[in-house]
């Protein structure tokens, strides 16, 4: 679950990355917005699954002991 999770979320990021370049190029504010908001929220998502792994690892260490 954790490895489709992270591929989704970098997906979002750089869809939004593609979102907001587009954004640029056609001078659309709402799709740069658009694609800025679907970075934000894909790194959010990363760091949510990063919080996940290291809380994982501390668990592990004291299952170990």
């Amino acid at each position: 679950m954790g490895t489709d999770d992270k591929f989704r979320n970098k997906a979002q990021e750089l869809k939004g990355r593609a979102k907001e370049n587009v954004g640029d190029v056609t001078d659309d504010e709402e799709l740069r917005a658009e694609g800025r908001a679907d970075q934000t929220e894909g790194g959010l998502k990363q760091a949510g699954e990063k919080i996940k792994d290291a809380g994982k690892k501390v668990k592990d260490t004291f299952k170990k002991k």
